[in-house]
């Protein structure tokens, strides 16, 4: 294994402490010529689903890399720390359903470790900072081009633990389906792909609200809503420079159902 130049980090751990610069740190002295990319590590602080969709989204554009990704609430507890070989990549961090879905996008899990080997890690782990201890060591023994099967003991890809699959039903004229994030801009993002809006007419409802598809904001007034194909090439409904998760009320996990508008009642008419 040749190895790889790259490591990209996505965490919750936020800007405020110096967690990330512990990660870079551990990681410039084991490959100072490894370059590291820092995706986000503005997750909100445990939201696994997020942090999965998040890396999902964003590996397939990254050069090949060791992706560590740390949204880790049971960090310490029985949980599993690995890594997965794939192959566009090699994702390392808890076994807790944040990795399989950009091992997807990667080309699938060719083989799965769990992170044992005590010669890759400092001696006292800390329980409770293993993207310090565990994950940001193993990622950059990896990117040095250490084998896989180097790290630990190797492990059935079948029993990686995996998010439950998101909500999804759609027919002609109607979709329901799950959120699956927020951005920053409020933009909410459904589990349901892109190709849904081809059974929806322009004209929508979301829930008891007016929308309009189309294929980005400023096709709609200032104000206004808009389902729209996103860059993730999934459904999503924006304001047009406005939030929509609060003109919706919604948060992810919840279903919402956009479905067209039925045609304006059409007005008495008297002839004179």
């Amino acid at each position: 294994m040749s190895g790889y130049g790259w490591i990209s980090l996505t965490t919750d751990y936020g800007r405020s402490d110096g967690f990330v610069a512990a990660c870079h740190g551990v990681i410039a002295r084991i490959a100072p010529a490894v370059r590291v990319i820092d995706v986000t590590h503005e997750i909100p602080p445990a939201d696994v689903t997020r942090g999965a969709a998040v890396l999902a989204q964003t590996v397939g554009y990254l050069p090949p890399a060791v992706h560590v990704a740390v949204v880790d609430p049971g960090v310490g507890t029985a949980r599993r720390g690995v890594a997965v070989g794939t192959p566009g990549g090699v994702l390392v961090g808890p076994d807790n359903g944040l990795l399989p879905w950009a091992a997807e996008t990667l080309g699938g899990v060719d083989a799965a470790v769990e992170l044992t080997n005590p010669e890759w890690f400092p001696a006292g782990v800390s329980a409770t900072f293993h993207g310090r201890d565990v994950f940001a060591p193993a990622a950059a023994r990896l990117a040095l081009g250490a084998p896989l099967a180097a790290a630990g003991t190797a492990i059935d890809p079948a029993s990686l633990v995996r998010l439950p699959e998101p909500v999804v039903a759609s027919g002609d004229g109607w979709l329901e389906a799950q959120v699956l994030t927020v951005d920053h801009f409020g933009n909410v993002q459904l589990a349901a792909p892109a190709a849904s809006l081809a059974r929806l007419g322009r004209a929508l409802l979301v829930g008891p609200l007016r929308a309009t598809r189309a294929s980005t904001f400023g096709e709609v007034p200032v104000g206004e809503l808009v389902v729209y194909p996103d860059s993730a090439g999934l459904v999503a409904i924006a304001v047009n420079t406005g939030r929509a998760d609060r003109r919706l009320g919604v948060a992810p996990g919840e279903i919402i159902r956009v479905a067209d508008a039925p045609d304006p009642a059409p007005r008495d008419t008297v002839d004179h």
